[in-house]
């Protein structure tokens, strides 16, 4: 089994979008604030979208691999799509709605009534994120595969 992970080459594409796409929001991070955060690796948000950057080179690995016309990828387009509109605009609405509370729980606090802590906003991304994001996934599948 464990060999059959190491072969997998759609599998590791993918995982090399992912962490690359990350790697990339941690640079931005550190020239933008002059500072280091270990949470911009694993944290959602940002440019570019490490989901549409994975998803995106999952479904062009399996279309390069299997082909354009299979069932397989057909599934890896469905499933980037929707990886890619939630991380757009399902997220992106939750982390809105967060900041909406945040204030409201910023306006209870000062007088004195409550005492919580803040919600999470960045949550999802915008569509220019999500679309490096997908192009930098289709560049690394073409190059790697």
């Amino acid at each position: 089994m464990l060999q059959q992970l190491r072969e997998n080459h759609i599998l590791w594409i993918t995982l090399i979008a992912w962490v690359l796409a990350q790697s990339i929001k941690v640079v931005i991070g550190v020239v933008r604030q002059r500072r280091f955060d270990f949470r911009w690796f694993v944290g959602p948000g940002g440019i570019p979208s490490s989901h549409a950057a994975g998803a995106s080179a999952l479904a062009t690995s399996i279309g390069l691999k299997c082909g354009f016309d299979t069932v397989s990828f057909a599934l890896a387009v469905a499933f980037a799509i929707v990886v890619m509109f939630d991380a757009q605009n399902v997220r992106r609405a939750a982390g809105k709605q967060a900041q909406i509370l945040n204030k409201m729980l910023d306006d209870i606090y000062w007088q004195g009534r409550i005492k919580e802590a803040q919600l999470r906003e960045l949550l999802g991304h915008t569509p220019v994120e999500v679309f490096l994001g997908m192009l930098l996934g289709i560049l690394i599948a073409i190059t790697l595969n």
